[in-house]
């Protein structure tokens, strides 16, 4: 369903950290997401889009991670609570997805365990790690990001392993 009258999906900005923090924090709780330190919001704030309500309160956030020429990762996709449900997940993933597009990239991978969101917006469950090619394989495990390394299935993330599922969709 979608009820997203009002909604606006903007690029995020520095002042949007607290928020952005503020929406992941159950969900970290819970284990579904990973929580990072403000800084790495900060960081990597130009990666992310947020929705926000007729208000001006911040209600959804995701961010796209460039890791190569043609892949990258949707991350922190969040929802507040009470919006789950709405469609505002759907239209953070596809202003993500439309981003990927316009920096040329044609596939997009995730680590969720909202299988039937993702399998609804084009995913489909990564049967094997063959999405690289063996050169690409190589390069990226010299990315020190937790991320990659998930991606690539490397024992030392293991620790930090939430349990869920990769997934992958590409885009035309």
């Amino acid at each position: 369903m979608d009820n997203t009258a009002g909604i606006t999906i903007r690029k995020a900005r520095s002042q949007d950290v607290n928020a952005i923090r503020s929406l992941v924090s159950p969900y970290a709780a819970e284990r579904i997401l990973l929580e990072k330190e403000a800084v790495a919001y900060y960081e990597a704030i130009q990666e992310f889009r947020v929705a926000e309500d007729a208000e001006g309160n911040v209600i959804g956030c995701g961010a796209l991670h460039c890791m190569w020429e043609d892949i990258a990762e949707v991350r922190t996709l969040a929802v507040a609570p009470s919006t789950r449900g709405t469609g505002t997940g759907h239209r953070i993933l596809q202003a993500l997805l439309q981003d990927a597009r316009d920096l040329g990239i044609h596939r997009v991978f995730c680590l969720t365990f909202e299988v039937p969101f993702f399998v609804r917006n084009g995913f489909e469950v990564m049967a094997e790690q063959s999405a690289v090619d063996p050169e690409v394989f190589a390069e990226l495990l010299r990315s020190p990001d937790d991320g990659v390394a998930e991606f690539l299935d490397l024992a030392r993330v293991k620790q930090n392993t939430l349990g869920n599922t990769r997934m992958i969709t590409t885009l035309s």
